[in-house]
């Protein structure tokens, strides 16, 4: 990157898949393209100048948190992670967890990936994680997540994060009504969003043009909760599979501004992953 990106800067959302020998995958899951361990995931975010990294559960490994865990472990300092847990979890698992570097719990709404849990399960669940400093992490299409879900999660302790834009049809325009609710949503402060997924809501793929403008105009009204992640190695993409370095380097169309990019970048991951004042 010829842009240097600040110091811990972070990526706030990526995942881990195997060694299968190791870490098996879930069987009620299809399993992933090709692995993805945790040193290919260490060398891409040091080529791109991420210090920091919250590796994020994924249905390929489904409730066994370990491969997560294990990658973690390696960076203890600079790593976080979001688990995927059954909502009657015993409290002494994610005690277990918080200490093992997890911050949130990550819960999903997409079709293909089954049906999304209960949401009066969820509030239950989020009443024993805010203690924790913990928040629930969303992902789903914009109708249930933005209309349904993520407005009765709101009723709970603890924080919201919307995964990818809301997965959003950026062909739509940011004059769409679902994302005219995201925003509206953004006015709370419970809520943040993860400026990820410019590559899933995109129609017209690289350079992202119809994407991008979503992402700078959350960064700029909400620069105070939002966060960046790659989104490696891109599970379940149904177009080409993204240059990585291409979409660090979009950090700086999505974020021009340097005080917001130090924000979106270190500031706000700091605060919602643990990582202290820097």
């Amino acid at each position: 990157m010829n842009q240097k990106l600040p110091p811990h800067a972070c990526n706030a959302h990526c995942h881990v898949f195997g060694p299968v020998a190791r870490f098996p995958y879930d069987r009620e899951s299809p399993p992933p393209t090709a692995e993805a361990p945790k040193e290919a995931l260490f060398a891409l975010n040091d080529a791109n100048g991420l210090e920091r990294c919250v590796i994020v559960q994924s249905k390929v490994h489904g409730f066994d948190n370990s491969a997560t865990e294990d990658a973690i472990a390696a960076r203890p300092k600079t790593y976080r992670g979001i688990a995927l847990v059954r909502t009657d979890v015993p409290d002494a698992e994610l005690k277990r967890l918080d200490k093992a570097g997890f911050r949130g719990v990550r819960f999903n709404y997409m079709n293909h990936l089954g049906a999304g849990e209960d949401v009066d399960a969820v509030l239950g669940l989020a009443k024993r994680i805010a203690p924790l400093g913990w928040h629930l992490q969303i992902h789903g299409s914009p109708g249930s997540v933005l209309d349904d879900v993520v407005p009765r999660l709101l009723k709970g302790p603890a924080p919201v994060v919307i995964d990818h834009i809301a997965r959003l049809d950026a062909s739509l325009g940011v004059n769409q009504p679902h994302f005219l609710s995201l925003l509206r949503l953004m006015e709370n402060p419970a809520v943040w969003v993860k400026v990820s997924g410019i590559d899933r809501i995109t129609k017209l793929g690289p350079p992202y043009a119809d994407a991008i403008p979503f992402a700078r105009t959350l960064v700029s009204e909400f620069s105070d909760r939002v966060v960046w992640g790659n989104d490696w190695p891109h599970p379940n993409h149904q177009g080409p599979t993204p240059d990585d370095g291409a979409l660090a380097r979009h950090i700086f169309d999505i974020a021009p501004d340097e005080a917001k990019r130090v924000a979106l970048m270190v500031t706000n991951p700091a605060r919602l992953y643990g990582y202290g004042a820097n």
